[in-house]
């Protein structure tokens, strides 16, 4: 195959449907949803069937633990592609939306309309489900897309995909909105990341060494996350009966995601009470503790900590614990060692809550409540096209609105600039 032939091509197709998905009305991007969310409740047990196949292969080639777990359909995850689809057609359509309208002294009317980014090549790993949420949002706002996804999810990935363009296709939208490229050859990448004339922005999902390859050769913007240092702090007011039911939830419910908690921070007043239930939650959940000389002193089965240990996105069965101060030095920790993904305070302490949510320099921070709810569904937005540390257009888990850009509209009656 002449990639580079190939790649054109769907650049091509992508750019003359987003043409189309940009005037596309709200009932007929949403009855594509609904289309493609009832194809796959029907179809099931075949993309159960496919991602076995994949399973298989994966597990053939050595695939760490962790990435099997992103890789794994179930019946309650395709359950759940399908509920996001119809989630994404439930919400707001975004396109079309006027607002900030002002008169200036000239007479005329200055506002801003949200409009479609237009192409959006989206490259992940492993994840099936990435296949459908980002169809579903580009849908939703207009865009078209071009995914490619891992060699390791070739079979689901390309299920899913005939399940899309038939579902766009008995709505009357066209099939190329969503293009799921059919090559493993990783020379796609390449081209897709340097398409300007037809890609409008990249946003890569996967391991740290596949986006900091992509950041660092990509010619279009990109919107991404590189690591998920997520952090829980444990103030000396917190309720340690949430602390721990929190720290459980955040850690162990799921240990190969973005939004797992990868570090523990416990206030000194109240570590010789709090760690010892923390480390035996965590302990009898099998997850190994690298602690600071104060935790290892409290609890005698934790292993020393190292500077890196601070910085490390484990996605294991590993997290990091160090002793702190009090607020401040929390913040000051997490701002300096975090990858600015999620960070938790847990406390009821007004006052110190409100401290953490303004200083704390991350894209989700949260109160009394788990670093897992850092996602797209959780969020409400239907499903989410990944997660954004940057600080420009998108930050956080990146919705419909994210994949919208806004462009300035004047209403006139036949004004003339003096």
């Amino acid at each position: 195959m002449d990639i580079q032939h190939y790649m054109k091509q769907l650049g091509e197709q992508a750019r003359a449907a987003s043409r189309l998905m940009a005037k596309a009305d709200t009932n007929t991007k949403n009855q594509a949803l609904r289309n493609i969310a009832a194809l796959i409740r029907q179809h099931e047990k075949a993309l159960l069937a496919a991602n076995q196949q994949d399973l298989q292969a994966a597990q053939a080639n050595g695939m760490e633990a962790a990435m099997l777990d992103r890789l794994t359909l179930t019946e309650k995850s395709v359950a759940t592609m399908a509920e996001g689809l119809e989630q994404i057609a439930s919400l707001p359509d975004p396109i079309g939306e006027m607002s900030n309208f002002k008169y200036r002294p000239s007479g005329i009317q200055i506002g801003q309309m949200r409009v479609p980014l237009g192409v959006i090549g989206i490259i992940y790993e492993a994840r099936p489900n990435v296949t459908v949420d980002a169809a579903g949002l580009c849908i939703k706002s207009g865009n078209a897309c071009i995914l490619r996804g891992g060699s390791e999810a070739i079979h689901c990935n390309q299920a899913l995909a005939k399940l899309v363009h038939q579902g766009l296709q008995q709505a009357g939208l066209p099939q190329a909105a969503v293009l799921v490229v059919e090559t493993t050859d990783r020379a796609a990448v390449g081209e897709l990341i340097t398409m300007k004339q037809y890609v409008d922005v990249i946003v890569p999902r996967g391991g740290k060494g596949l986006i900091e390859r992509i950041s660092n050769d990509a010619r279009i913007p990109v919107i991404k996350h590189l690591d998920g240092n997520c952090h829980v702090y444990v103030d000396d007011e917190a309720d340690l009966v949430k602390a721990v039911r929190i720290l459980e939830n955040a850690k162990t419910q799921r240990l190969g995601t973005c939004n797992t908690a990868e570090s523990l921070l416990v206030a000194r007043s109240i570590a010789n009470t709090a760690l010892p239930q923390l480390a035996e939650m965590l302990l009898g959940k099998g997850v190994e503790i690298r602690g600071c000389d104060e935790t290892r002193a409290i609890v005698p089965q934790a292993k020393a900590a190292t500077e890196e240990d601070y910085y490390t996105e484990y996605l294991a069965a590993i997290i990091s614990c160090k002793v702190v101060s009090g607020v401040d030095e929390a913040i000051a920790h997490i701002n300096q060692y975090s990858s600015q993904h999620t960070e938790a305070i847990v406390t009821e302490n007004y006052t110190k809550a409100r401290q953490f949510l303004r200083e704390v320099d991350s894209s989700s921070v949260m109160v009394n409540a788990s670093t897992r709810f850092a996602d797209g569904f959780e969020y409400g937005f239907g499903a989410e096209i990944g997660i954004s540390t940057d600080k420009l257009h998108a930050r956080g888990p990146v919705g419909l609105e994210g994949l919208t850009s806004l462009k300035y509209v004047v209403l006139g009656d036949g004004h003339v600039r003096a």
